[in-house]
């Protein structure tokens, strides 16, 4: 992306402002430079300032289109500009973008609070919600209706002046600190260097991650070394692999402390947030911001969010302490440490599934070239759900690695949308891998409009000598983005809001965790996989081998979401006032799901999911998603992995409705009845 040496570009030339000429209005990241957001987004608020004034002065009464519709299509050029700085700051991260956010947070903030806590503009919406019964509304108007009505009570519409005054001023607060969170993250990660000047200590790491950490090294100046970062592709094979102790033991301290008391301490800043989102949620009357955000979910309050914690904690804690035993034993029949501590439990955790199922995760690594997944994937999805990605190399890109893609139903050749890809670590790109859209379905200057979605990933990068190879666990996490992508390219309906991802917040994860259930069937892994010299499918002997270690230390794993889980609640449930150590705090709020002391920073500094990202109060969704996705899974299973049948009724009843009805009716029309609780259990052998 260029950066302009013009700061004062005018508006009319900013291409942020205009409708893009490229195919399906794809954003023109060759012709965007940093310097045209702000100036974009101060002339995208005015305009949109004029629709909203447009809007009050009409002398009809207010009605669906011209209240309802009219406000989702007034800030459209905003959307636009905010929704590309965003995805940018996130994937991009420059140092000119972040320092932005202290400028476009604020004035998108105040903007959205001038609307929401606007006395007129609420009186029109309220008249429509009133006569809601009368008007005759679909059932996607119906769910829209109510989704605006709600939420410009939820932002402050019904306050007095003072308090609407003080909602102002946190919405203000929160918009800078969020992205503040995630860059002390990033920064911090980024310091930490490890070069290994000695061939001895790499021992046990596999040959592709040294390859990596040599090329890094060597594009630092450094030929006589190895670079290892805290980027998770080189991170995870020293804790998983590495022989020597005392490196695995430096590098999880170092990805365990990142943002803590360093310069990039993000104590001080979980602290105000917390404090800001439970003063906002006090302030609507509720009694805490867990309370507030439950609301609009399918679990509704804490208390049914705390039960169904619990009830898995039941079922995953004896099974944590039953396998962190059996580790514990095997590490001392390997001469390994007693008592192991948590940078052992990754290492010993592969040597135990080496000697249990005579399998390591390594062997499947040279069959899943990057490139030949992703062909596989694509495939599947066709075979899925009738859908065909083209790659188009004529669409402009934010980085030289994102591939971009024309998408289209297989059988009718109708186009579906633009999908982008961007899979490797590099500076500045935030950690994790998540689903984006620059555009969502629906009504977008004046006709209903197919989307522009991204997947942005941190894999294991190439080598001189040899492709991406990833781990299985890159092909489930690709598999679970894509989940997330179908769901925004199958969307079939009129608005944006509602529409692909736009669902209550525990049912936004069912798509995604769905798909990953397919890395472990024969029938899909042959399409996904190819040896890289080779070409060779997957033996099955070893597909095998990885269902058989499917649900290894699956107490740990399970009683670590549950972990998380209950954290994210304590904080979003207690009184900020009585907090005053983040670290005490962490430790009360998991000590009984926790199997070890805390020998590193706490996990809350890190945690960008709650603190800088939508999953405050919501990260038991993970879980949650993950019971329902047991139980649609089954469907295929007996119905078969590509039943048309079962296909179409997953696409119609949950992918093209978005979020345009209730979750719970979507699911009940697709399988028949409610989902089945204990299906995640009985899945994991827990049952």
């Amino acid at each position: 992306m260029p950066t302009s040496t013009n700061s004062a570009l005018a508006a009319q030339n900013n291409p942020l402002l205009k409708i893009s000429l490229l195919p399906n209005m794809a954003p023109a990241f060759d012709r965007i430079s940093e310097d045209h957001f702000l100036p974009a987004i101060e002339a995208a608020i005015e305009q949109a300032r004029d629709n909203i004034a447009a809007i009050k002065a009409n002398k009809d009464r207010a009605d669906f289109d011209n209240t309802i519709a009219a406000m989702g299509a007034a800030s459209e050029l905003l959307d636009q500009a905010t929704s590309i700085y965003y995805n940018l700051l996130s994937a991009a991260g420059t140092d000119g973008l972040q320092a932005l956010s202290e400028k476009i947070g604020p004035l998108v903030s105040n903007f959205s609070s001038d609307v929401s806590m606007d006395a007129d503009l609420f009186a029109r919406i309220k008249d429509v919600w009133d006569r809601r019964n009368d008007l005759n509304l679909t059932t996607e108007r119906q769910t829209i209706l109510k989704d605006s009505y709600d939420g410009f009570v939820r932002s402050g519409a019904l306050l007095n002046d003072a308090d609407k005054k003080r909602m102002r001023e946190i919405n203000e607060q929160l918009s800078v600190i969020g992205p503040k969170f995630s860059n002390n993250v990033k920064k911090s990660a980024e310091k930490f260097e490890l070069f290994i000047t000695d061939e001895a200590d790499l021992a046990g790491i596999p040959d592709f991650a040294r390859a990596i950490a040599k090329e890094m090294a060597e594009k630092k100046g450094r030929n006589d070394a190895w670079l290892f970062t805290l980027d998770f592709p080189s991170y995870l094979p020293v804790v998983q692999y590495a022989d020597n102790r005392d490196l695995r033991e430096k590098i999880w301290r170092a990805f365990g402390t990142r943002a803590w008391k360093d310069e990039f301490d993000n104590s001080p800043v979980v602290l105000d947030i917390v404090k800001l989102k439970n003063e906002r949620a006090k302030l609507l009357g509720y009694e805490t911001h867990a309370h507030f955000a439950l609301e609009k979910r399918m679990a509704e309050k804490p208390s049914e969010v705390m039960a169904f914690l619990e009830r898995l904690k039941t079922a995953y804690k004896p099974a944590a302490q039953k396998d962190l035993a059996a580790l514990q034993d095997f590490a001392k029949s390997q001469g390994g440490p007693d008592p192991i501590q948590p940078w052992d439990v990754a290492y010993y955790s592969e040597k135990m599934k080496e000697y249990l199922y005579n399998f390591s995760s390594e062997e499947l690594r040279p069959y899943l070239p990057l490139e030949t997944v992703l062909d596989g994937v694509f495939q599947h999805f066709t075979k899925l759900l009738n859908v065909r990605f083209d790659e188009n190399k004529t669409y402009p890109v934010w980085h030289k690695d994102v591939k971009a893609y024309d998408v289209h139903d297989s059988i009718s050749n109708r186009f579906m949308g633009t999908f982008y890809a961007d899979f490797y670590p590099r500076e500045g790109k935030k950690d994790g891998a998540w689903m984006t859209s620059f555009r969502d379905q629906g009504l977008f200057n004046g006709a209903v409009h197919r989307p522009v979605i991204a997947i942005v990933c941190n894999f294991t990068k190439p080598t001189k000598d040899q492709p991406s190879l990833l781990s299985h666990d890159e092909v489930t996490t690709l598999l679970h983005e894509m989940g997330h992508a179908m769901h925004g390219m199958m969307s079939d309906v009129t608005y944006t809001s509602v529409a692909g991802t736009n669902v209550l917040w525990d049912f936004v994860e069912l798509p995604s965790q769905l798909q990953e259930n397919w890395a472990y069937k024969k029938e899909a892994l042959d399409i996904l996989s190819g040896h890289y010299q080779t070409g060779a499918k997957i033996p099955e002997d070893l597909i095998q081998k990885l269902n058989d270690a499917k649900n290894f230390m699956v107490g740990l794993t399970g009683l670590r979401q549950v972990n998380f889980g209950l954290l994210d609640m304590a904080w979003h449930g207690a009184d900020p006032a009585k907090i005053e150590s983040v670290e005490a705090f962490e430790d009360a709020a998991t000590a009984d799901t926790t199997l070890f002391k805390r020998l590193a920073g706490p996990a809350s500094v890190a945690f960008s999911h709650l603190f800088a990202g939508g999953y405050s109060a919501g990260y038991y969704s993970y879980k949650w998603a993950e019971a329902l996705d047991a139980d649609a899974f089954e469907a295929f299973e007996i119905n078969g992995l590509y039943d048309r049948k079962t296909a179409e009724a997953y696409t119609s009843h949950i992918l093209s409705k978005g979020g345009s009805e209730h979750p719970k009716v979507l699911y009940a029309r697709f399988r028949g009845r409610d989902a089945d609780p204990d299906a995640l259990l009985r899945r994991e052998g827990l049952l």
